[in-house]
């Protein structure tokens, strides 16, 4: 029997370079057996997905699972959110009048469920990502100064 490597997180990195991200709600997330496995092995990729309310209930759409036997699953299919209804009434209506994005952040397990992290995000402009780069860079280099000296 193969020993199980559950990871703690599993991070969108292109969330927070594209996005200003805001407001985070944990959810749920209707999974299959298959995609379960695949999580629990680090097997999902969350850097093209995005909330999109479909009949008023949001789905995770674009998010890939590496899945083992793909003859029965899609690895890319849109997956049911589990939310409360005043989660789900007040982020359509911010998403609304604000114009932003909903954006999965993370996604991780807490105890037996699998959950998700997702925050609405205002997306970010080009000179916008520019600065947080030239941040970056200058952090890492007055980082490297204080360790060397």
């Amino acid at each position: 029997m193969k020993a199980v490597i559950k990871p703690k997180r599993i991070y969108n990195k292109r969330a927070r370079f594209n996005y200003q991200l805001e407001d985070a709600i944990e959810a749920g997330i209707v999974l299959t057996g298959s995609e379960v496995k695949a999580f629990k092995h680090g097997g999902v990729n969350l850097s093209n997905a995005y909330v999109k309310f479909l009949n008023g209930e949001p789905c995770l759409v674009g998010a890939n699972f590496m899945l083992e036997n793909t003859n029965d699953n899609d690895p890319t299919r849109s997956r049911k959110l589990l939310m409360h209804k005043n989660q789900i009434t007040s982020t359509i209506s911010q998403l609304k009048a604000r114009r932003l994005t909903f954006v999965p952040v993370s996604m991780y397990n807490k105890g037996r469920l699998i959950k998700i992290s997702v925050a609405l995000g205002k997306p970010k402009k080009k000179y916008d990502k520019r600065a947080s780069i030239k941040e970056k860079d200058v952090k890492r280099e007055i980082d490297r100064a204080l360790k060397n000296s």
